[in-house]
């Protein structure tokens, strides 16, 4: 099987990257080898044209390919909550949860990760037009093997965007190099109370392998699972794999970025998540009507 992830230097998918990296998938039986595609959409559009087996990825961008859920199911949750961050050049004096920094500046996101942040700064009571805020790619993110989180950072430094919207390596590397200030952390409080459940990072099937190997996937799930409890009883495991996939600043940091997540780790998909992701994703547009739970989330038995 294969495993698709849009972001690999980054604590976003790492349950997944560590089940297969500490050998979780393999004990439950599946050989499961993992793929980086950039942007998330590109991911899905291959699990649609099955060149992938699974996702992990942001749960709403599965839209991206199968409209109205039409084809594809979430498996479970890697971790709860939208898990992005806001970061802004330090010269801007940006505080933590000051949202008034954004006007009129310039924020690097990706295709489809763009999405929270624009539908949160408009709940939030902005006008991106009349107060002149662009969310737009990141300079030089292109090519199906970025890693986005540390294009951000760089890009920061060069001064190409004044703020970026991306993963928590990336928030970290630019907050330890002296250039960047969070400005929201949603799964830590930040932003109106409804965006935690935007999306979250999930991991999902197509509708034909959950139909015709309905035990491999539950299988993926208990990995999953497994691999939540391996990593909050020992974090020197993260580093492991860290070392093996990351480069080195980037692997020695990123056992204590997986610290600060274990409080979200817990693989389960509640029926108000999906009530909450299906408002966001019709008032972005991506989500005509709501779609009942069962066809969002394989439910199992």
């Amino acid at each position: 099987m294969k495993l698709a992830v849009p972001d690999m230097i980054s604590n976003s998918y790492f349950p997944a990257i560590a089940a297969v990296e500490l050998g979780f998938f393999a004990r439950e039986g599946l050989d499961v080898e993992l793929e980086l595609i950039f942007p998330v959409d590109k991911a899905y559009a291959a699990l649609r044209d099955g060149a992938v087996d699974l996702v992990g990825g942001s749960a709403h961008s599965a839209l991206a390919v199968f409209p109205q859920w039409e084809g594809v199911k979430l498996l479970c949750a890697q971790a709860q909550g939208m898990y992005w961050f806001l970061v802004m050049r330090k010269e801007l004096g940006g505080r933590r949860g000051e949202l008034d920094v954004v006007r009129g500046r310039n924020i690097g996101a990706a295709p489809w990760v763009e999405m929270g942040l624009r539908q949160l700064l408009i709940e939030a009571g902005f006008d991106l037009d009349r107060d002149g805020v662009k969310i737009a790619p990141v300079p030089g993110a292109t090519g199906q093997n970025v890693n986005f989180g540390l294009t951000a950072a760089r890009a920061l430094e060069d001064n190409k965007i004044d703020g970026f919207w991306a993963n928590g390596m990336g928030a970290e590397v630019a907050v330890r190099r002296g250039i960047g200030t969070i400005v929201l952390d949603v799964r830590r409080g930040d932003g109106p109370k409804s965006c935690f459940n935007y999306t979250m990072a999930s991991m999902a099937a197509s509708d034909r392998l959950i139909e015709s190997s309905s035990a491999a996937t539950a299988a993926a799930v208990r990995a999953i699972a497994r691999t939540h409890t391996a990593l909050k009883k020992d974090l020197t495991l993260a580093t492991k794999v860290g070392r093996k996939l990351f480069p080195p600043a980037e692997a020695d940091l990123i056992a204590e970025l997986i610290g600060r997540d274990l409080p979200y780790y817990d693989t389960t998909i509640s029926r108000g998540f999906v009530a909450e992701m299906n408002r966001f994703a019709r008032n972005a547009g991506i989500l005509s009507d709501d779609v009942p739970y069962e066809k969002i989330v394989a439910v199992a038995g």
